[in-house]
């Protein structure tokens, strides 16, 4: 079994850089971050770095240096897309790339290396797509995630002690000759650094882990700022005088962290590689011999690049949910129609005439010469198993795939799938609340509801109050709507009571009694008698039976 390598890739100027990508700026440039109303350099360009210009100084004294400095607010969400998209770019020389903040990726080469030529031709390889990208990285290679990444951040940087008195060599007279038994490694002559470094690369030999990076600082460890800063009040300043401290009382006084990150970069704790899950990308292009322009021609188009799109999303078990079609012209300019399903669908037959209907939409100007659909956004399908006669006659008869999932669609395309909605039950007594609107294309049948078994009204409106024209109850004869009604028939009463776990302001009027009232008009209405105080009781109409 091969011996586990890691490479670390880090980018020290990748926010300032993924913007000069797409920008040209002739001069100075970097981003800067505001934190608790003061504003730091957080990344750099080449020129700017020339100009004695720094990470982590203000604006301010930035601009002391270079008054022409271009700065820009640093945007997270852009650069760990732009991370994201180099993670892709990192998969061709592994399959194990993890992203590691910030800026940085891990890639785990074991038995990989000799597909390029070992690992100073790999790490060649990688320096010449970076420069071809335009990005400045720096590479370390090691036998752990921990030294690989030491290397990459902090190889060829020398400790220097924070303040006179705290380093190890400034110790008082009295102490040297116990201190010099501490360094009696080094009494003998200091072991050559087992690095081969280039201009930005360093890699450290086979097994040599502890030699490559026992000279770099403790900052190397990524411990945190404050553990560093007390063990460099104490005078230790580099990885190898930390691991020759005892254990127990390091871990005593700075925490089992400490030891943690000190065995992972010596291999003593494991630190795997983990990738991030692939981007699965469901897509498919046409490009075309001659431009096109015909509604006709881009109806045949769309036609060729559906079913090969279906196949792909069969094999995985999904169903496009959102569909992006994408026309590109000969003038170098693009239309994007976008299209919602009602419900997933891997189905040809489903998809095409939703993606017809936006024919009209397409201006093809000067000729359309390449189509591209995307499934932008998928949903899993799974087979329904059938249990029954019934369910499988059901399913044989819409077996085409007729239900009332593509009519949403096609009314979506035009309107769009948020202005459809359908009343879904709702698990309330109260007749206010038995049903809510939500999205139809979103939203289950409620096969299997329980229904009340007292039938409600068709219509139901806010409560209008009646006036008693004959005492009766139900009243006999009362003024609703500026109309005189006689009762003809009656049923009732169902005593509704309100939910006293909620305050509702149109149940403030308590107990209601419902009744259900035929009158000499025709009219079958549903009113109530409220059982609350002089102002709040009385007779009311909350809807009528068509």
């Amino acid at each position: 079994m091969p011996k586990r390598r890691i490479i670390s890739l880090w980018f020290p100027n990748l926010a300032a850089e993924h913007v000069l990508r797409t920008r040209h700026i002739d001069a100075p440039f970097a981003i800067v971050k505001t934190q608790q109303n003061a504003q730091s350099l957080t990344s750099l360009c080449p020129q700017a770095r020339s100009q004695g210009l720094s990470v982590g100084q203000s604006i301010s004294d930035a601009r002391a240096l270079c008054n022409h400095l271009i700065t820009q607010e640093n945007d997270p969400l852009s650069e760990t897309q732009f991370l994201t998209r180099l993670h892709r770019w990192a998969g061709k020389f592994t399959p194990w790339v993890a992203v590691h903040q910030p800026a940085s990726l891990m890639l785990d080469i074991s038995g990989c290396a000799h597909l390029f030529g070992g690992e100073e031709a790999l790490v060649t390889l990688i320096s010449e797509d970076c420069a071809r990208l335009r990005l400045s990285v720096q590479i370390g290679i090691a036998d752990t995630v921990g030294a690989a990444w030491a290397l990459a951040h902090f190889a060829g940087q020398r400790s220097g002690p924070v303040r006179s008195g705290d380093a190890i060599d400034q110790e008082a007279r009295a102490t040297r000759s116990r201190a010099s038994k501490r360094r009696g490694r080094e009494r003998g002559g200091t072991t050559p650094l087992q690095v081969h470094h280039h201009e930005n690369y360093y890699i450290s030999s086979v097994g040599e882990t502890f030699e490559s990076i026992r000279k770099l600082p403790l900052d190397a460890l990524r411990l945190p700022i404050d553990v560093s800063t007390k063990l460099n009040r104490l005078g230790l300043r580099q990885i190898g005088d930390l691991a020759a401290l005892p254990r127990a009382s390091l871990a005593r006084r700075f925490g089992a962290d400490t030891l943690l990150r000190l065995d992972q970069a010596l291999g003593a704790q494991p630190e795997p590689v983990c990738p991030a899950e692939p981007m699965r990308n469901f897509a498919t292009r046409l490009s075309l011999p001659d431009p096109i322009g015909l509604a006709g021609d881009i109806e045949a188009a769309i036609s060729r690049i559906i079913p090969p799109l279906c196949r792909k999303l069969r094999s995985a078990g999904l169903g496009a949910r959102s569909l992006s079609l994408t026309l590109h012209r000969t003038d170098s300019t693009v239309q994007v129609i976008q299209v919602d399903l009602a419900r997933p669908a891997h189905n040809p037959d489903r998809i095409t005439p939703l993606l017809t209907l936006h024919i009209p939409k397409i201006d093809p100007q000067f000729g359309i010469d390449m189509v591209r659909l995307e499934a932008v956004k998928v949903e899993p399908i799974r087979d329904q198993q059938h249990v029954g006669h019934a369910e499988a006659l059901a399913a044989a008869q819409n077996r085409d795939g007729t239900d009332h999932s593509d009519l949403l669609g096609r009314v979506g395309a035009r309107i769009g799938l948020e202005a459809l909605q359908i009343l879904h039950p709702s698990d309330s007594h109260l007749p206010d609340n038995t049903q809510r609107p939500m999205p139809a294309a979103f939203s289950k049948s409620a096969e299997g509801w329980n229904v009340p078994v007292t039938k409600r009204p068709s219509i139901m409106f806010p409560v209008e109050p009646i006036s008693m024209v004959d005492d009766g109850r139900p009243p006999l004869a009362f003024r609703w709507r500026r109309r005189v009604f006689k009762t003809i028939s009656y049923a009732g009463p169902e005593r509704i009571a309100p939910a006293w776990w909620l305050d509702l302001s149109a149940w403030r009027t308590g107990t209601r009694d419902y009744w259900t009232v035929t009158t000499d008009a025709g009219a079958k209405l549903w009113l109530y008698q409220a059982h609350g105080n002089a102002q709040t009781g009385g007779w009311f109409c909350h809807g009528y039976f068509g």
